[in-house]
């Protein structure tokens, strides 16, 4: 149907949306017709540690841009009564929320590569865990009373991997590994209690996300992100921001998703379920690809 979204009348808050996979996702609920909260710490008065120029406020534009509604709400996601006092605007403002993403990170600055927890520097490693794991369960705390008040709400855990991958794979180093299987299993806890309530939890992974610290940091755009290809084969199989977006859009309009309740999915696996494409036509299939240990060669058959 010609100007038909799925989402519209529904309220979502996406928290850690200021660039990244958080970004992607807010402005593909959006396209859905969402009414979308996003939060973060990059706000167009004031930068987080990251010191970077993407904002809350610009992912809001973008969220609007699309079709939706988006609202930015600065938010540090560790302290208690500035979550308290979003999800109270959120229950004052509309009276519902039906999606929660909790995509808040902010841990690239602090993890050191191969490591071993006796050299990894213990208080970045340590605030890590603050920022990957507490930050999820305090949004989960205040924002999950709300979302349960109608049926069929859903709450999706971002990480980094699926729970098999995870489970066989020594992740970075203790502090990243823990932190990204956390929250596999903290959406798969969730899901438990959420259940009781006709809601839905599930944790997502992005496959090789063209992020835009990625591509900064191999020096392209996303117009001309295969440019990076010469230097890195590999990336062949990434996918922009917006895939796992989609994902995220399709799971929340999907009046069967409880089917997934509890489950590790991934942004190429949903694209299978619901068929959607990348951005540029395409459909990745990183995890699925790593799972196979296939050459690079055999790449086109994963797009």
């Amino acid at each position: 149907m010609l100007g038909y979204k799925p989402l519209e009348g529904k309220v979502a808050l996406v928290a850690g949306a200021t660039r990244g996979a958080g970004r992607g996702i807010a402005t593909e609920l959006g396209a859905a017709g969402a009414t979308v909260y996003v939060t973060g710490r990059s706000t167009r008065a004031r930068q987080s540690e990251y010191q970077r120029t993407e904002t809350i406020e610009d992912t809001a534009d973008l969220v609007t841009e699309a079709g939706g509604t988006g609202i930015a709400v600065p938010t540090d996601h560790l302290e208690h009564e500035q979550v308290k006092t979003l999800v109270d605007r959120i229950r004052a403002d509309h009276g519902r929320l039906d999606v929660l993403v909790n995509d808040i990170w902010g841990g690239e600055l602090l993890f050191e590569w191969d490591k071993p927890v006796w050299d990894h520097d213990l208080d970045n490693g340590l605030r890590l865990l603050r920022l990957g794991i507490d930050t999820h369960l305090i949004t989960a705390h205040y924002a999950l009373p709300l979302l349960i008040e109608s049926p069929g709400g859903l709450l999706v855990e971002m990480t980094d991997g699926t729970a098999e991958y995870n489970a066989r794979t020594y992740r970075i180093n203790p502090f990243y590994d823990l932190a990204k299987v956390a929250v596999n299993r903290m959406g798969w806890s969730h899901a438990q209690d959420l259940a009781k309530h006709d809601g839905t939890s599930i944790s997502l992974t992005p496959g090789w996300l063209r992020s835009e610290m990625m591509l900064e940091h191999f020096g392209v755009r996303e117009d001309n992100w295969r440019d990076a290809l010469e230097k890195v084969p590999g990336f062949v199989i990434s996918e922009s921001p917006r895939f796992v977006g989609r994902a995220v859009a399709a799971l929340a309009a999907d009046p069967d998703k409880a089917r997934f309740n509890g489950e590790s999915l991934s942004s190429g696996g949903l694209a299978q379920v619901y068929e959607f494409d990348d951005v540029d036509g395409s459909r990745p299939d990183c995890w699925r690809f790593m799972d196979d240990g296939s050459p690079v060669a055999d790449v086109a058959s994963y797009r």
